[in-house]
């Protein structure tokens, strides 16, 4: 409760508006947790990606990343899994849902019959909906 002081009489009224003030701090406060959060939820592995003029799609709220390094290593998010570990590591990661969409990420020195055999590894697990990652070619390249 907030009161106003006026010196020409001798009670005091009671003022009735919300001071924002305190709302604002707030605000500006997960404005700024959520500018420093949102760099540290994307994927650190360096891949050299090709770059591809289609559409860009809508992403997903929580992506399911594998990547293909360039010394064919695979990676699930920012963790390393071997190959043999793979469809057991989707599906924790997937929480056993099989129709969840698996972006495929690989290096450009990645030869073409390697990127297939994770697409037939990942085809064995069980996992048919597969995005292929790429770099966005901004027109006139």
């Amino acid at each position: 409760m907030s009161v106003r002081l006026d010196h020409g009489e001798d009670t005091l009224s009671e003022v009735h508006e919300i001071n924002v003030t305190p709302f604002i701090d707030v605000m500006l406060v997960l404005l700024i947790i959520f500018m420093v959060a949102a760099p540290l939820a994307t994927v650190d592995i360096q891949v050299n990606l090709p770059a591809s003029t289609a559409e860009p799609q809508q992403r997903p709220d929580k992506p399911l990343f594998l990547s293909v390094k360039p010394d064919l290593t695979l990676a699930l998010g920012n963790d390393t899994v071997p190959r043999d570990m793979l469809s057991g590591t989707l599906d924790a990661a997937a929480k056993g849902d099989k129709s969840t969409l698996v972006f495929l990420r690989a290096d450009k020195a990645v030869p073409y019959g390697e990127l297939m055999e994770v697409m037939n590894l990942l085809r064995k697990a069980g996992y048919l909906k597969v995005s292929l990652v790429a770099l966005e070619q901004v027109s006139g390249q």
